[in-house]
């Protein structure tokens, strides 16, 4: 089961300068590559003439990822990418994009400046980022007579669970949404209040 873990919350941004060279740390929340891309493309537009655009993104959980990805954007391999991406990971920023715009100020950092300016830049945008918990949600769909609908949707609201739709045909169909971690207790509830005449269906399509 998929725990609770920490993202992004809203995005923000540092500067950051190491011989007259700028690190702008842009942190986005995103949730999926195409999310990552299309602010990527963005910043590039927003800030013309720039030397590198480095980036990395994490979508989920930072300890257990859907997606990752970074780019050195043509500084040395490893100087870039990876250090933002360590930053993400080590801090436990989910859903997160983060592009370091930088701007060449004439003084070669050499690699070692260059992996410390890059971590040090997402270090300091981290400091000042807004976070959220996130709870994975799982959606259910439940089958019943309609003699047992009010006691269900009392079930419902016990465990926090939203209700998304209902549907009437031979009884009453319920969809619903709650965290992970509850879905147990209310099938063992639905269960024991139907007298197992109810069924409920832990795959429909919307788990997230």
């Amino acid at each position: 089961m998929a725990q609770s873990y920490q993202a992004l919350a809203q995005a923000c941004r540092y500067l950051y300068e190491e011989k007259r060279s700028t690190f702008t740390a842009i942190l986005t929340p995103v949730e999926s590559r195409e999310d990552a891309m299309a602010v990527l493309n963005e910043i590039r537009q927003a800030h013309p003439g720039a030397s590198h655009y480095c980036w990395a993104y994490i979508v989920g959980s930072a300890q257990q990822p859907k997606l990752v990805a970074f780019s050195d954007d043509g500084e040395p391999s490893g100087t870039a990418g990876k250090p933002i991406l360590n930053v993400l990971t080590h801090r436990q920023v989910g859903n997160c994009l983060a592009v370091v715009v930088r701007t060449f100020g004439g003084v070669k950092l050499g690699a070692g400046g260059l992996v410390r300016a890059y971590g040090a830049s997402v270090s300091q945008a981290v400091d000042i980022a807004t976070l959220r918990q996130v709870v994975p949600q799982q959606s259910l769909k439940i089958d019943a007579p309609f003699a047992y609908e009010q006691k269900i949707r009392l079930a419902l609201n016990e465990q926090q669970a939203t209700l998304e739709d209902v549907a009437y045909a031979e009884g009453v169909s319920l969809s619903v949404c709650l965290a992970e971690d509850r879905v147990a207790a209310l099938i063992d509830h639905i269960r024991l209040l139907t007298s197992g005449q109810a069924s409920v269906d832990q795959s429909p399509e919307g788990n997230t």
